[in-house]
């Protein structure tokens, strides 16, 4: 199974590179399903694993002029702020055991998987719609709705610190829309701000946390994601990333499902 997992790494580095998000998403199920780890330490080690990944990854896009630095900080900032705050703080406060009734005890854990569940289900929606026009010049870039996208960055954040995932198909929309940057440069300043939040969650999670991290598993599965990400990019110029995409938003979904299913029927 841990064979498998590490395949998986690889995957999650490829589809990273290709999409510059969409990836991270498989990497809790991972830790969960095949390293058997509670949940709440899925998502500081998803964090980690994405956060390292795609920083490197992010390297070869900035230096092709594929990052827009004044977005990524304007979005990014307030993300940075609240992934800390929700790692540090909100989910600490969590209990083991939210509520019980008769022989149904709903924890802290199913609470994590049934919100990563839904969130793989709203994200595969994204994934399999049909592609809009991305066909935005550079010389269109413009940060016009500074609130708007200010307020988003803010629950990104929070979405990201609570399920470990960058949230990559929710930003490049953000960034394409709403800051009207090409396809191609919100897929890289996507990949920065993402490794951003998830390394300041991270160290969120080593200020309170008192369990030993697993040190060995975090770096030999990052070095694969690693590894996948080149990969990823390499290949993104012979692919057609738009049927990769619809392609994956369906596995997406099924993992969705069958997660709820799982935590709530099987466990």
């Amino acid at each position: 199974m841990e064979l498998l997992g590490f395949l998986t790494a690889i995957i999650i580095g490829i589809i990273l590179g290709i999409l510059g998000g969409g990836g991270s998403i498989l990497s809790v199920p991972v830790l969960v399903y095949l390293f058997h780890l509670h949940p709440t330490k899925a998502t500081a080690y998803s964090l980690f694993i994405v956060g390292i990944s795609s920083l490197i990854g992010v390297i070869p896009k900035y230096r092709q002029g594929l990052v827009h630095l004044k977005t990524a900080l304007i979005f990014g900032i307030p993300a940075l702020i609240s992934v800390f705050i929700t790692r540090k703080f909100l989910i600490p406060s969590i209990p083991n055991e939210i509520i019980s009734f008769s022989n149904f005890i709903f924890t802290k854990a199913l609470l994590t998987m049934v919100i990563f569940a839904l969130l793989m289900i709203i994200a595969s929606f994204s994934m399999i719609r049909k592609s809009v026009d991305y066909s935005v010049q550079s010389e269109d870039i413009n940060i016009s709705n500074y609130f708007s996208i200010i307020i988003q960055g803010f629950f990104l954040g929070i979405l990201t610190g609570f399920v470990g995932a960058g949230g990559g198909f929710l930003i490049i929309p953000a960034l394409v829309f709403r800051c009207k940057l090409p396809m191609k440069i919100a897929v890289g300043t996507s990949l920065l701000i993402i490794a951003v939040n998830s390394i300041i969650g991270f160290i969120g999670d080593l200020s309170v946390t008192t369990e030993l991290i697993n040190w060995k598993l975090l770096i030999i599965f990052t070095t694969l994601a690693i590894i996948g990400i080149f990969i990823g990019n390499y290949i993104s110029r012979f692919i057609d990333a738009n049927k990769l995409k619809r392609g994956f938003g369906w596995f997406i979904l099924l993992m969705g499902i069958y997660i709820i299913f799982h935590e709530l029927f099987i466990n």
